[in-house]
């Protein structure tokens, strides 16, 4: 059973280091999945990550138990890697990921296990074409859907980060995936059309 990010915050303030090092190990994926999206360069990522790291470790008095860890821990992270960036002169990055649609009707992947040539073209096509798409998208509404769907945050999560009231979060993301969806409507309408076809029967 996976221990709350609040006791594990104890036992490292209790001087138990290892507890931490279990911190990096659950957020380091998600976090450097992040990172890299804003700076664009995975090395450089990486460096940011460790930092980020390294300032949670050394302020760990600072931290304020009214909130989610992960999100002081991904604030900090931002910090540092929009600095990054700034200090580069270099625009924020595109995405390279697919993403769902809340979950709901419509799920978005380029990855395909079907032994299909079409298929996997179109899905390599789909996944060009929807990292062109979330590139264009305002920045504002690119990150919520970074944060969304490449890193897997909550709603709740997400609104706390961005210190943005929750339905102002729900109401950035409809429109992102409003856009989405009809900027690639011709490859959804295939993809669904795929997914309604009988599979031929054996001869």
């Amino acid at each position: 059973m996976v221990e709350d990010d609040a006791v594990v915050l104890a036992r490292v303030l209790a001087g138990d280091e290892d507890a931490f090092a279990g911190l990096v190990r659950r957020y380091e994926p998600r976090l450097r999945l992040y990172v890299t999206h804003i700076v664009g360069v995975a090395e450089e990522a990486r460096d940011l990550v460790q930092e980020s790291f390294i300032r949670v470790w050394r302020n760990l008095d600072q931290y304020d138990s009214r909130y989610r860890f992960s999100t002081w821990l991904f604030r900090i992270a931002h910090n540092l890697a929009i600095d990054h960036v700034r200090r580069r002169r270099q625009p924020i990055v595109s995405l390279d990921l697919g993403e769902n649609d809340e979950g709901e009707a419509m799920r978005l992947d380029p990855a395909d296990e079907r032994p299909n040539p079409l298929a996997n073209f179109e899905n390599r096509e789909l996944a060009r074409s929807l990292a062109r798409e979330i590139r264009d998208l305002p920045p504002a509404y690119r990150e919520l859907v970074t944060l969304r769907h490449l890193v897997g945050l909550s709603y709740a999560e997400i609104a706390e980060l961005k210190k943005l009231p929750l339905g102002t979060v729900k109401n950035k993301l409809f429109r992102a995936h409003s856009v989405l969806r009809v900027a690639l409507a011709s490859y959804l309408g295939t993809a669904e059309s795929r997914q309604g076809q009988a599979e031929p029967e054996p001869e």
